[in-house]
């Protein structure tokens, strides 16, 4: 089993407080009722309740972090002492010649060796090879640590109305799990949000991360302009020219506007703050820009004016 502390995503430092979180985290994210699909998550919960039961109990924590007992709550080989019994008058390994007047000069007690001294006992009895492969044995867990698995990747399809809302979305990943994404802020059509620890893991390496894609549908109104829409307004020619209120679709409702009086068509007013919302907490802004639509039935009274004012023209 890997280190608690790693299991967890905790520090060595870590209070009492923070590992019950970390845990709790864990057990809500694993838990088979909720991963019914993912039959790595049974794992992952079972990873994550053994660390708590070390690193939960401040009895057995301290003995972890003295060396006493391993990942998986088992006694750790403290020295000598106990080797057959202390044999030879009580001597533990004393009766073998290794105690004060023994051919290592005395540097060890009769009371059995500490971690770092066993390695140096070994050491002396096997020389270079006891080191060399003790070495090598590190930089194996090391490696195994720093693995990572591998990453996947995933599209989610959002409207612009949820985005405008920072809605919570519900996706499906490669791996079979099924998590809720908040939109965030100021996301963009192809942006890549990174999901970490949601990828692919293996036995003994950290999980790799999701990336998803963000891809926002086009809209039937509305146009992106970055954070700012644009909507174009359809109006009649009587409107453009006496001007007045106008009612404007937003994502959030509709809202009331004041076309001022011989408007041309293609002029663009702006309403702030109704686009969508930018990382800062502020939003963008609506952009409206008018469309004259003429009649599609002929108006004569329109023709005549028309005609009249072409003639005033040539005169």
């Amino acid at each position: 089993m890997r280190n608690p502390y790693d299991v967890l995503g905790v520090s060595r430092s870590a209070s009492e407080a923070e590992i019950k979180k970390a845990f709790r985290k864990l057990a809500k994210t694993y838990h088979p009722d909720s991963n019914k699909n993912d039959p790595k998550a049974k794992d992952k919960f079972a990873e994550a309740n053994a660390a708590y039961e070390i690193l939960g109990d401040a009895d057995k924590r301290a003995q972890f972090d003295r060396g006493e007992i391993d990942a998986e709550g088992k006694p750790r080989f403290q020295g000598f002492e106990g080797f057959g019994g202390r044999g030879a008058g009580g001597q533990g390994f004393e009766g073998f010649g290794f105690g004060g007047g023994g051919p290592f000069g005395g540097r060890r007690s009769a009371r059995g060796f500490s971690g770092a001294e066993t390695s140096d006992f070994f050491s002396e009895l096997f020389g270079e090879a006891f080191r060399s492969a003790g070495a090598e044995s590190a930089r194996q867990q090391g490696r195994a640590r720093s693995q990572k698995g591998d990453d996947v990747s995933a599209t989610l399809t959002v409207t612009l109305e949820e985005v405008a809302a920072e809605a919570k979305k519900r996706i499906r990943l490669p791996t079979g799990r099924d998590v809720d994404v908040v939109i965030p802020k100021g996301v963009s059509d192809g942006q890549v949000i990174r999901l970490r620890g949601l990828g692919q893991g293996a036995p003994g390496v950290n999980p790799g991360d999701a990336l998803l894609t963000i891809a926002i549908a086009p809209h039937e109104r509305f146009a992106m302009e970055g954070q700012n829409l644009r909507y174009r307004l359809p109006i009649q020619i009587e409107e453009a020219i006496l001007g007045g209120p106008v009612r404007i679709p937003t994502l959030t409702g509709a809202v009331s506007m004041t076309i001022p009086p011989m408007t041309d068509s293609g002029r663009t007013f702006r309403l702030r703050g109704k686009g969508l919302p930018m990382k800062g907490g502020e939003h963008g802004d609506l952009l409206v820009t008018v469309e004259i639509k003429l009649p599609q039935v002929i108006d004569e009274e329109l023709m005549d004016y028309a005609r009249k004012r072409r003639s005033a023209k040539a005169e």
